[in-house]
């Protein structure tokens, strides 16, 4: 019998330390799921668990567990440098490290450069097979991955261990993290999710977590980590109202417009969801996750308006999500729609997204690398919004900006602003969007825009970099992530911050020669 390991989790919400108002006040609501999952089938191995979530507060050098025989961490690609520092600290400490999460799918190519294993779709027999090894792999490390995703997972009261120091950290709002499904029906050519089949979890589990948090909390608030919630809307919604009182949690959940009729939202509103993050996209593209069919333009503005508006009528908190700088995006007009849209429907809040290749996440990734139209900025800046790696296939890298500028400047004029809190009856949605409009996601975010803007126009070097004339790292990024590694930026590994971002293109060629 194996002896048992001292076991690191480390979760990195945030990238860097921050004393942001919003990031103070929802970071911890962030929490991912799975390696809460992780750190209960390491416990069920016998191993004894240390569970880190880093919402950007915390001493995260100080919190380390340096004593571990090994260390599971789990990064979006904005926060990979920051993993990828800690693995090389805690490697030199003696630790075997397991990278997990978004990037560890997206780039494994890069991340078994600095981890002992890499590990993409993640079940119960390949952590214990990792824990049953656990050697170092070095020079290169060991990539694993499982051929479907689980078909269950631990639920709330198994991770409840986890999940309650976590949400100790949040200061206001407390939300426990859900999973009843995992993939999506739709195909969007940019999602992570696309290629992943639709597969419902166990609705006995959820039903048995419902309950379990009414034991916790007077009301509970859960968010949904469903990629598109709701698709088997009668299972989920029969599976609520059998086991706790009507409206008697407050739920959050994203999912598409096409499941989002009147009926649905009524029966919504009834289960206590409180919030929708509905994805709208593009004006020109994905009518069958809007079901608007091949309605377009204009058109396309209006028609989901007035759906906007209906949900809003029940929902008290709306966040519209839309992807900026697709192929289908030509000229001023998809920009003067989004415009259009946001003054149609003052209460709900616009979320914008840049577009972006995330290494092999989609297969239309492989497209843009074929092209030659994916630039290698540095993964510390592919949040969506730092920086868009995709070139644009219509406009130029300043006409874009400006238009984004435009766009982000009507949408969080104070106007505007004004409309939303008066369009928004519930205090707490309107507190929400008055914060994130003032905060980086609306002002902050603007400004820094309107920096690239300056430095494209201003900069030769920068400009050189984006145009694809030089792989130089302009200053300007390099700085800006020393700064954010704080006391990590020494640990950093030689080289990290380039990376091959045709990797993906690359190793699918190997593949197919092979």
């Amino acid at each position: 019998m194996n002896k048992m390991l001292e076991i690191g989790i480390i979760d990195l919400v945030s990238k860097k330390p921050t004393n942001k108002l919003f990031a103070r006040i929802m970071n911890a609501n962030f929490a991912s799921i799975m390696p809460q999952v992780v750190g209960v089938w390491c416990e069920e191995e016998g191993h004894n668990v240390n569970y880190i979530c880093y919402t950007g507060k915390e001493d995260l050098i100080n919190d380390l567990p340096i004593n571990a025989d090994m260390v599971f961490i789990c990064a979006f690609t904005e926060s990979s440098l920051t993993a990828y520092a800690l693995s090389n600290l805690l490697r030199s400490l003696g630790a075997v490290t397991v990278l997990g999460g978004p990037h560890a799918r997206c780039y494994p190519e890069d991340a078994v450069k600095y981890f002992d294993y890499v590990v993409g779709f993640t079940d119960k027999k390949i952590i214990q097979e990792i824990l049953y090894d656990r050697s170092p792999h070095r020079p290169m490390g060991l990539y694993l991955n499982a051929q479907n995703q689980p078909l269950s997972l631990p639920g709330v009261r198994e991770r409840w261990k986890f999940i309650e120091p976590t949400l100790k950290k949040a200061p206001l709002i407390k939300m426990v993290p859900m999973l009843g499904s995992l993939g999506c029906p739709y195909k969007c050519s940019f999602c992570i999710d696309s290629t992943v089949a639709y597969q419902p979890l166990d609705f006995e589990i959820l039903k048995e977590d419902l309950k379990f948090l009414l034991t916790k909390f007077r009301r509970p608030l859960v968010g949904w980590h469903d990629p598109n919630f709701g698709i088997r809307f009668d299972d989920y919604m029969n599976a609520i109202e059998e086991v706790i009182p009507e409206n008697s949690i407050d739920f959050i959940a994203e999912s598409s417009l096409s499941l989002l009729s009147e009926p649905h939202v009524k029966r919504l509103k009834k289960n206590g969801f409180g919030a929708m993050l509905p994805g709208i996209e593009s004006w020109y593209d994905l009518g069958n996750k809007s079901k608007t069919g091949s309605t377009v333009g204009m058109d396309k503005v209006k028609l989901i308006a007035d759906q906007i508006n209906m949900i809003l009528r029940y929902i008290r908190y709306v966040q519209t999500n839309f992807v900026l700088g697709l192929d289908t995006d030509i000229g001023e007009e998809p920009f003067e729609l989004t415009k259009k849209f946001v003054d149609l429907t003052p209460g709900a809040f616009p979320g914008y997204s840049l577009l972006t290749a995330f290494g092999r996440a989609a297969p239309l990734n492989l497209k843009y690398q074929e092209e030659n139209r994916v630039l290698p900025f540095p993964f510390h800046f592919l949040d969506n919004n730092q920086a868009m790696n995709i070139k644009p296939l219509n406009y130029s890298w300043t006409e874009f900006y400006s238009r984004v500028i435009n766009l982000g400047e009507h949408t969080f004029a104070w106007d505007a602003i004004i409309k939303r809190m008066i369009a928004t009856k519930a205090f707490i949605p309107r507190w929400m969007n008055l914060v994130r409009a003032i905060s980086a996601e609306g002002f902050g975010r603007v400004a820094y825009n309107k920096v690239i803007l300056k430095k494209l126009d201003s900069d030769i070097k920068f400009r050189s970099y984006f145009e694809q004339e030089t792989t130089e790292l302009p200053e300007f990024y390099s700085e800006t992530i020393k700064k954010d590694l704080g006391p990590l930026w020494n640990k950093l590994p030689g080289g990290a911050i380039y990376h091959d971002q045709n990797a993906y293109m690359k190793s699918e060629i190997k593949r197919i020669a092979v």
